[in-house]
């Protein structure tokens, strides 16, 4: 059964953007080295979903109280199957827009994570790991717009 809360719903931004999450939203983003560089999890969103069909962190709205770090393994386990014990969380990065913010938690896989094994929900089509660098498919555009800073993070 989907998770669901009171601050579900959608908000507008100081910048007149419509965002899901009455009191903010988080996502994970999960990142690794690879043959040719840093490559992250992500998830392809289903067609109906809020820019459905581009590939993103599992993420969502968060709980009254809730932080963000919390907020974001909530969503990577509803959405992916991910517990928190197969991840060890790093730096985060927030996008404020002024009365709303998403923030990104970064993590890294504390042991082998193959996409094959996780037990997607029904807001993902597919998971995998994808070059950092240049992904090669169409990104979530709050996704793209933070990739620049995310990779500064990563190293």
């Amino acid at each position: 059964m989907p998770h669901t809360s009171p601050t579900d719903g959608w908000t507008t931004c100081a910048l007149g953007h419509r965002h899901w999450g009455l009191v903010g939203a988080a996502g994970l983003l999960v990142h690794r080295p690879g043959p040719g560089g840093t490559e992250a999890l992500l998830q392809h969103r289903v067609e109906w979903s809020h820019h459905g069909g581009t590939w993103g962190t599992p993420g969502g709205a968060l709980d009254l109280g809730e932080t963000p770090a919390d907020g974001a393994l909530r969503e990577a386990r509803e959405e992916l199957g991910l517990l928190p014990g197969q991840l060890a969380l790093g730096a985060q990065s927030v996008d404020d827009h002024g009365g709303w913010s998403y923030t990104t938690v970064l993590a890294v896989p504390t042991g082998d994570l193959d996409p094959s094994g996780l037990v997607l929900n029904r807001e993902s089509t597919e998971v995998a790991w994808l070059p950092l660098a240049d992904p090669g498919v169409v990104l979530h555009p709050g996704l793209a717009a933070s990739l620049p800073s995310l990779r500064a993070l990563i190293g």
